[in-house]
C-alpha cells in the first residue's frame, strides 16, 4: 500500500476485519497487519486452518491480533507462540517448506503524512504527559494511516530463516487434581512428595 490514507477514509476490508476483532484501529494493529500481508505475499501462504503456519511473536502487543485474524495463528491451535521479550519482532514460518521470515521493526520512524505540524504537536503533548484522550486517539489515527502508506521495507527489517519448525501442539488426556478435583491436562500435573497428582496452583499452595 503506497497511497496516502486519511484516517477517516474507508479501510481495506481485511484490515476492517482486524479492527472488528481487536476493537479499534491503532498503530500496533497496523504493524501486525503489515507483517501478515507481507508474509502472505512473500511466502505464498493462506490463512492457516490448523498449524500449517506458525507465528512466533516476541511481544504481546496489539499487532498479534492482526496476525491471528489474517494468518490464523492462535494460542488455542498452538501455532501462535508468544515469547514476551518486549521486542517488536515477529517470525512467520511455513511448515511445509521450513522457510521462515523474521520481521524486526526498524529504529527510525518518521511521520510523512498529510498533517506534519499536527502530528508534531500531538507527539509533544504525549511526551509531556498532557495529551487528552481525544489527542491520543487523533495521534493513533494519524500514525496508523501513515504506516499504511509506507512500503513494508520502510517499517521492518526482513530476514529469511531456515530452521526446523517447532513441534505440533501437544495433546494429552485430562485428569482430576487430587486436591481441588478440577480437570487438568495430565502432562501439566505435578506429583507431590506423598504421590498425589496436583494441578500447579494446588502444588504451589
Amino acid at each position: 500500500m503506497t497511497q496516502e490514507l486519511n484516517p477517516l477514509n474507508t479501510l481495506p476490508a481485511d484490515l476492517e476485519s482486524c479492527v472488528a476483532f481487536h476493537g479499534h484501529l491503532c498503530p500496533g494493529l497496523v504493524y501486525g497487519f503489515l507483517v501478515a500481508k507481507a508474509a502472505i505475499a512473500r511466502m505464498d501462504i493462506e490463512r492457516s486452518e490448523d498449524e500449517e503456519i506458525v507465528v512466533i511473536a516476541e511481544n504481546d502487543s496489539c499487532a498479534i491480533d492482526a496476525l491471528q485474524v489474517l494468518l490464523g495463528a492462535t494460542a488455542g491451535k498452538g501455532n501462535l507462540i508468544l515469547k514476551d521479550y518486549g521486542k517488536n519482532a515477529y517470525t512467520v514460518l511455513k511448515r511445509s517448506s521450513g522457510r521462515a521470515l523474521r520481521f524486526a521493526r526498524k529504529q527510525d520512524y518518521r511521520y510523512q503524512g498529510a498533517e506534519p505540524e499536527t502530528f508534531r504537536r500531538l507527539e509533544t503533548a504525549l511526551a509531556d504527559g498532557k495529551a487528552t484522550d481525544q489527542q491520543k486517539w487523533h495521534h493513533k489515527q494519524l500514525k496508523a494511516a501513515d504506516l499504511l502508506s509506507k512500503p513494508i521495507e520502510e517499517v521492518f527489517n526482513i530476514s529469511t530463516m531456515e530452521s526446523p519448525p517447532p513441534p505440533y501442539a501437544p495433546l494429552a488426556s485430562s485428569e482430576a487434581c487430587s486436591r481441588c478435583g478440577e480437570m487438568t491436562m495430565a502432562t501439566k500435573l505435578v506429583t507431590s512428595a506423598d504421590g498425589r497428582r496436583l494441578c500447579r496452583p494446588c502444588a504451589q499452595a
